[in-house]
């Protein structure tokens, strides 16, 4: 159905953002868990997802001060975890980039895996979406992620230590982000780039403080690029060929 409204185009991008909840959701209550069990309070718990709203970041940020990391450590690695949306921002920008200051600054908040990758698949479907209803799109895409997330949090909090291990309720991170990243695969630049950052994840794995995420994510960004590059020259050798 095509998006006619403002209004409209909010409720698609709600619709559209309604599957990710089964992810959010179960991932937002695992942060609970392991927040309370490693002491943080539920007004904590709650304020860590409602001021970072990052998930994978909080996670990462949650582990180093489970191990006494160094504070430096702890601050660089969430960064470098959530550089990522650095990029999300750019490739944004030729779609959101007019919007007033208030509504960029407040999307600026709310870009997130899951937003992000259902608003750059939907404008690069229609291009000739106007302003209003791509910013609309993108809101509505976290007006059940984002209190699902906040909420899920405080409840996995509540809850605390009482989880039996043996449910296994882990599993849900990796889940959500091959969920989000699969469909997303769609050039040799990004195969590269994926596939590069795995096969660096697994030594890297050794590395104290969860370094070989770091390294692993700078591997994959500069085999991305480079890949890019590859298939740029390649492509002007074709067309001078012609």
């Amino acid at each position: 159905m095509a998006i006619t409204t403002t209004k409209s185009a909010f409720w698609k991008g709600f619709r559209d953002s309604a599957p990710f909840l089964f992810m959010a959701s179960p991932f937002g209550f695992l942060f609970g868990v392991l927040a309370a069990e490693a002491g943080l309070i539920v007004q904590e718990a709650f304020a860590f997802s409602l001021t970072v709203f990052a998930g994978a970041a909080q996670f990462t940020a949650l582990q180093l001060m489970q191990e006494n990391a160094p504070l430096i450590i702890i601050l660089i690695s969430a960064l470098a975890v959530n550089l990522r949306m650095a990029m999300y921002s750019a490739s944004l920008t030729p779609y959101l980039g007019d919007a007033p200051m208030w509504q960029r600054a407040i999307a600026a908040y709310f870009i997130v895996d899951q937003s992000y990758a259902l608003s750059i698949v939907q404008f690069e479907t229609e291009p000739d979406m106007p302003l209003p209803q791509r910013v609309a799109y993108f809101f509505g895409t976290n007006a059940i992620i984002t209190p699902a997330w906040v909420i899920a949090t405080a409840l996995g909090a509540l809850v605390g230590t009482r989880i039996p291990e043996s449910w296994g309720v882990d599993f849900v991170l990796p889940l959500a982000f091959l969920a989000m990243i699969g469909p997303m695969l769609r050039t040799p630049a990004h195969v590269a780039a994926c596939f590069l950052a795995v096969a660096t994840s697994l030594p890297a794995a050794a590395l104290p403080y969860n370094l070989g995420l770091i390294v692993a994510g700078i591997a994959g960004m500069v085999a991305g690029a480079q890949a890019e590059l590859w298939l740029a020259r390649k492509n002007a050798k074709t067309e001078g060929a012609k």
